[in-house]
């Protein structure tokens, strides 16, 4: 059996845009909104029923988040779940020198 070279191609730095999913810098900024609520629930050593009454939103929700998918949750929605479970979140817009601009999740 031959053996095959494994072909590596460099990432973008968003695997979304790389696979060439519709709306890219979105669904990064959901992924990454989502892995902090998924962190601060388990800080607060939250069950997912008890992280589900601080949300809002009902166990098998909260459990999806907990698997990174945001499903149908909107940023803004995200936003809130984390400003309920005690994070402030920001939005800082400011010009840019490329042809265009992009989105960030800054952690701190």
């Amino acid at each position: 059996m031959a053996k095959r070279k494994a072909r590596i191609e460099k990432g973008s730095g968003n695997v979304f845009a790389d696979l060439g999913l519709p709306n890219p810098e979105q669904e990064l900024l959901k992924a990454n909104l989502t892995l902090q609520i998924y962190k601060a629930v388990k800080a607060r050593g939250l069950t997912q029923a008890q992280a589900g009454e601080i949300l809002g939103i009902k166990q098998p929700h909260v459990s999806a988040l907990m698997r990174n998918r945001a499903g149908n949750f909107s940023v803004g929605r995200l936003m809130e779940f984390l400003n309920r479970l005690g994070h402030d979140v920001r939005i800082t817009v400011k010009p840019t020198r490329k042809a265009r601009g992009e989105m960030a999740v800054v952690m701190g």
